[in-house]
């Protein structure tokens, strides 16, 4: 066998487990070890036994972020502020717990359970679902299911892109208006058919376009850059990366550190949050992570258009035997 297909079948043999490895890592290491990592959570009520509570929850050393509040209604606002996941409020009949199913139901669940671990043995423990999940997707399956075909639409579309040889302000042309025509396609699915977001209807579709658009710009730039190869790059980074660190499906305080915190960082965690603010919480929180995914896209279209500057590599590498042959042709 010739040098060049032994090397070929020697770089399949060691790349295949290798992407598998690290697909397993990436996917499954965050799934195994869920739990509250400075899980913001709320303490409600006078002392001492909102005191005595809070101690509670301290014992359990770095996992729940506390948040004093005067009485519930404070802490109510700060549930639907997306200040805190939940909160236990000290009352005149024993303590009760808010949650917000639409946060995310394994957080609410858990709050449940911890409540009931802190509060005196034998103390059943009122629950009230401040925001609510819908009826349609009550554990959340379907919004975390929803963030994977978005980072491949993403991908998809900087990859046809660059495939079909479009360059400059024509191909960020095309990623802008593919990203809004996703989010409208998709608003029209999730919202208006399977019912599991409520929110604005044109505000989810802006928030799913924006998404698709941070992604697919991210990927367009690094084709544009790096070449096919870039398709690669941004590939790994969204799917690999961004997808099993968006903490969709639980929390981002719930990974493990620091991936949780860097999955907020990159478009499809950034996006499942933004979704998450506006279909559910009035657009509560929505900033930081509408600004994250502008950035991705702005950085990424611009990326799109100074690669567009450049000659394509099949042009340059074509011009130079033309020029070896100009001096014969006179001659």
């Amino acid at each position: 066998m010739p040098a060049a297909p032994k090397r070929r079948a020697l770089a399949v043999i060691l790349l295949v487990p290798l992407v598998v490895t690290l697909s397993l890592w990436a996917f499954s290491w965050p799934a195994a070890r869920i739990a509250p990592r400075e899980l913001p959570v709320g303490v409600a009520g006078a002392a001492p036994a909102a005191d005595q509570l809070q101690e509670q929850f301290e014992q359990r050393e770095g996992a729940f972020e506390i948040h004093r509040y005067d009485d519930a209604a404070a802490a109510r606002d700060a549930i639907e502020d997306r200040v805190v996941y939940g909160a236990v409020v000290v009352t005149e009949k024993g303590p009760q717990l808010f949650t917000a199913s639409a946060a995310g139901p394994v957080v609410a669940q858990l709050l449940t359970e911890a409540a009931e671990g802190a509060a005196p043995t034998g103390t059943v423990i009122p629950v009230t679902d401040v925001v609510a999940a819908p009826k349609a997707d009550p554990r959340g399956a379907a919004l975390g299911a929803s963030i994977l075909p978005l980072a491949l639409a993403g991908v998809a579309a900087g990859a046809m892109v660059t495939a079909m040889k479009l360059r400059g302000s024509r191909a960020a042309m095309t990623l802008v208006g593919a990203a809004g025509l996703v989010g409208i396609a998709a608003t029209a699915v999730a919202h208006s058919w399977l019912g599991v977001v409520t929110g604005g209807w044109w505000t989810e579709a802006g928030a799913i376009g924006l998404t698709v658009l941070a992604i697919a710009s991210a990927v367009g730039g690094l084709a544009a850059l790096l070449g096919t190869k870039g398709i690669g790059v941004g590939a790994l980074l969204m799917v690999l990366l961004g997808n099993s660190f968006s903490g969709v499906t639980s929390a981002p305080e719930l990974l493990p550190e620091p991936v949780g915190a860097i999955g907020q960082w990159l478009p499809p965690g950034a996006g499942g949050s933004l979704l998450r603010s506006v279909a559910f919480f009035d657009g509560a929180a929505a900033g930081r992570t509408a600004l994250t995914l502008a950035a991705w896209a702005v950085l990424g279209l611009a990326a799109v258009l100074i690669g567009g500057r450049r000659k394509p590599e099949a042009e340059s590498a074509a011009e130079i035997p033309d020029r070896r042959r100009e001096p014969a042709l006179t001659s």
